[in-house]
């Protein structure tokens, strides 16, 4: 599945600090999948700046189209 592709999958997010130190995205979907991504404070930094650079993107992809 690419990143473009839509999916029908529904999924729970959540993100917080850890007891050691890191950042957790937890990932919960249908069929009981449980996923925990651990990161270190500079790479959830990194990632927070990906995903505000792709909103920026998606945004200015949504004015194109009106």
């Amino acid at each position: 599945m690419g990143i473009d592709k839509e999916s029908e999958v529904a999924a729970n997010l959540q993100i917080g600090p850890t007891s050691m130190g890191m950042v957790r995205i937890y990932v919960e979907a249908e069929g009981g999948i449980e996923l925990p991504l651990d990161f270190d404070p500079e790479e959830a930094e990194e990632i927070a700046e990906e995903i505000r650079a792709a909103a920026e993107m998606a945004r200015s992809m949504g004015k194109k189209r009106r």
